[in-house]
């Protein structure tokens, strides 16, 4: 079973992103306090767990989480700010939307932009070694699919139900035959 902490403070978060590598869309990111004792069986890296699996274990971390928090960077600051950039944007946003102020933040990855006041660590691959990454991961995951599904019904030539974004060959063929949207990633190689 994962720990729930790299650090073992109280009120440590983990951050997560997703959606970096898409064509359109926002980037988002989630910011998760996890108490002790939680516990979740086969809590692990998002991109390792099914579709059904994933919602339920969103359920059961919004439900018993100490606070958790999702937030979002646009495609317009993706190309303004460059994706690293806008991912650590919603990073901060969304530790800003916590309802109690974390000791410590434990990120997913290699790099991060300090938050102000807040001391953190970084940890590759972490959203497969700690729950408190790994919760966070989740809820970017979910809620980002949420809303690419949402843009799917304005725009369900692209496919975005299915690949969420992503550069997918079914992707690539609908912005050659229609052209790019408003969610799309300018910045971005599209084709």
């Amino acid at each position: 079973m994962l720990p729930v902490s790299f650090t073992a403070q109280p009120h440590e978060a983990g951050l997560d992103e997703a959606g970096r590598g898409c064509l359109a869309g926002p980037v988002f990111a989630a910011a998760v306090v996890l108490p002790p004792d939680f516990q979740a069986p086969g809590l692990t890296d998002s991109k390792l767990l099914s579709a059904k699996r994933r919602e339920q274990l969103r359920d059961v971390i919004c439900r018993e989480a100490l606070t958790w928090a999702v937030a979002e960077a646009s495609p317009d600051e993706i190309a303004s700010i460059n994706i690293a950039q806008a991912s650590y944007l919603a990073m901060h946003r969304a530790v800003a939307q916590l309802g109690l102020p974390p000791t410590h933040l434990a990120v997913d990855g290699n790099r991060f932009r300090a938050y102000p006041g807040i001391e953190h660590s970084c940890i590759i691959k972490g959203d497969g070694k700690y729950q408190n990454i790994a919760a966070a991961s989740v809820l970017a995951k979910t809620f980002r699919d949420e809303r690419m599904r949402d843009l799917a019904a304005e725009f369900p030539q692209y496919g975005w139900q299915q690949n969420a974004g992503y550069p997918t060959g079914q992707h690539r063929a609908a912005i050659r035959q229609h052209g790019p949207t408003p969610h799309h990633r300018m910045g971005f190689r599209l084709l």
